[in-house]
């Protein structure tokens, strides 16, 4: 179960005990007590990269939601965005568009830091990171870098993710 736009640990603390009591309730009336599940988060608000240490004390793994922390880290909507970005674009004010390729020095930055923090405190933490960014090579490519788990992205995406991936994985074993 993954909880969206979490910014504090204690938030997340308060849907975990909502998620494990209605959980318990449907179990125990379906008899299906010993069926696992996990809890985990969304991090798509720098205050959770920031503090992912204590949101990895009870989280059980982390999904970047790549598109709404380049939103909250940029201070911009992905919607108003697209009136300004091809001029920021053509200009050079923006290398690129960072809701098509991860920003590695901002959001990637935020990212490196959660994935830090967070293993930190949970070796094990699952790690991955859903929204378009996950079909952009360049974006698989730093995911890889970072140690992520997995990536995800659009159906029509996943060829060059899957291309990206093995690339990356490739690339890395050289070194």
């Amino acid at each position: 179960v993954m909880i969206p736009l979490v910014s504090h640990v204690y938030e997340l603390n308060n849907q975990k005990e909502v998620v494990d009591r209605v959980a318990r309730q449907v179990l125990d009336k379906a008899n299906m007590t010993g069926l696992g599940y996990m809890v985990g988060t969304m991090i798509e608000i720098p205050r959770a990269c920031v503090t992912a240490d204590a949101i990895a004390k009870t989280a059980e793994f982390f999904s970047f939601g790549t598109n709404d922390l380049t939103q909250t880290t940029y201070g911009l909507s992905r919607d108003d965005a697209g009136k300004f970005l091809p001029y920021y674009i053509e200009h050079g004010i923006y290398p690129n568009d960072p809701f098509a390729s991860i920003d590695q020095h901002g959001v990637g930055q935020l990212m490196e830091m959660a994935v830090y923090r967070g293993r930190k405190t949970r070796p094990f933490l699952e790690i991955g990171i859903c929204g378009e960014q996950g079909g952009d090579p360049a974006s698989v490519h730093f995911c890889h870098k970072l140690g992520l788990d997995y990536v995800s992205c659009s159906p029509y995406r996943v060829p060059v993710a899957r291309l990206a991936a093995a690339q990356a994985a490739i690339s890395q074993a050289k070194v």
